[in-house]
Parts: C-alpha cells; sequence; structure tokens
C-alpha cells in the first residue's frame, strides 16, 4: 500500500524547494488512521517527525516500535489533560497548547517539553487554538509552566486556502521571536509554504485516502 511513499515524498520536497525560498521547511507525516507501516514507510522515506491526532493511537504506535525507534512523535490533536500522563513519554513535540492549563498539564508530566502555541486562525468558534489577541498570553503562560516554546502552529480554514491568515502567522512568529511556524496541510501546504511555514503537516497527499476510523476513542 505504502510502496510509492517515497517517490510521494520526492515530489512534495521538491514543490517545497520551489516555492520556500532557500528557506528550510520541515515535513511532520502525519499517520493518523493508519497503522504502524505507514510509519515505517515514512521513516525508510527519510520522514521521522510523526504526527498523531489521537492520543491511543500515538501511544500504540510507538509502543509497539513503530519506525524503528526513529520516529519523533508530535501531538497534533486537541489535548486532554487527562490523556498528558500516557502521552507524555512518547511525545516530543506538543503542537496545541492552546491555553495555560493546557501548559500545565504537559510541563507536570514532561517539564520543559517543546511545545507550539496553536493559534485559531479564522477565529471560528469550532476551530481549536487561542484567539489572535491572546498568543503572547499564552506563549508567556507555557513557558513559565516550564515547557520550550519553539513556535506557533496553525490549521487553515476549510475551503480555498486563505494566504492573509498564513502570512499574519509567520509574521507573529517573527514578531514573537520563534523559529518554527507549522501551518499547511495535504490540501494547502503550497500556500503555506510560500507564506513563510517551516513546517507542514502531511497525511493523504502522502499516503493517499485515509481510511475511515472505526475507534473514535482518543
Amino acid at each position: 500500500m505504502f510502496a510509492d511513499v517515497a517517490a510521494r515524498v520526492a515530489a512534495v520536497r521538491a514543490r517545497i524547494g520551489e516555492l520556500a525560498g532557500g528557506r528550510s521547511v520541515r515535513i511532520v507525516a502525519v499517520t493518523k488512521s493508519f497503522g504502524a507501516d505507514a510509519v515505517d514507510a515514512a521513516v525508510a522515506a527519510g520522514l521521522t517527525a510523526i504526527g498523531e491526532n489521537y492520543a491511543q493511537e500515538l501511544v500504540a504506535k510507538a509502543a509497539s516500535g513503530a519506525g524503528g525507534g526513529a520516529a519523533e512523535w508530535h501531538f497534533i490533536g486537541a489535548v486532554q489533560r487527562n490523556k498528558v500522563a500516557r502521552l507524555a513519554p512518547f511525545v516530543a513535540v506538543w503542537q496545541t497548547v492552546d491555553r495555560p492549563a493546557v501548559a500545565e498539564a504537559i510541563a507536570r508530566h514532561s517539564p520543559g517539553a517543546s511545545a507550539l502555541v496553536q493559534v485559531n486562525l479564522s477565529g471560528a468558534p469550532q476551530r481549536a487554538g487561542c484567539a489572535w489577541d491572546d498568543v503572547g498570553t499564552v506563549v508567556g503562560a507555557a513557558r513559565d509552566a516550564g515547557l520550550t516554546v519553539v513556535g506557533l502552529m496553525g490549521v487553515g480554514p476549510e475551503g480555498a486556502p486563505d494566504p492573509a491568515l498564513f502570512r499574519r502567522l509567520a509574521g507573529m512568529t517573527a514578531a514573537l521571536g520563534l523559529a518554527e511556524c507549522s501551518m499547511g496541510m495535504s490540501a494547502d501546504y503550497e500556500v503555506a509554504v510560500a507564506e513563510g511555514s517551516t513546517m507542514v503537516r502531511l497525511g493523504s497527499v502522502l499516503f493517499g485516502p485515509r481510511p475511515a476510523r472505526t475507534d473514535l476513542r482518543r
């Protein structure tokens, strides 16, 4: 099923190179709903950053040794504080810190962990992330809790990509002196890279259509 992952990775890297203007952009391979073989395929293709949305899936794959021990696990889903203790032994980067209480829960179980603050780019109530006006407060709270804040993260709105929102997130990342701007997924990564992303989170463009989840427990 994943025989052509390396070719897809090469194609995506080439496209990123065309758009990034010499900027380094890291690919996080999102293996949500796929099996451990997707992790193995990503690592074999040179992608060691592996993103998971659900605690149960990340823990199961990491504990099984998926990726041969080379995977660097990024948690990119909504953080439920009661799941942090289970995740902490495996997660290298927490990409979805959106409020002080989440930062404190992570720091309690993983002091000094690398984290990104998630911003609600569009302001839509159904979207995760803190408000634009609260970014500085959440960054400060995460640092005060003991986390290492390395950047900001955002999910583009549904439908056509909005370059202005990506540009704003990249600008805020730079204004705060942070290194990482995680934005762009399979449908909009090209726009995100053109507007300043340093990290894209890609699933279907690397692995093909995502299988339906049969177990929605997190």
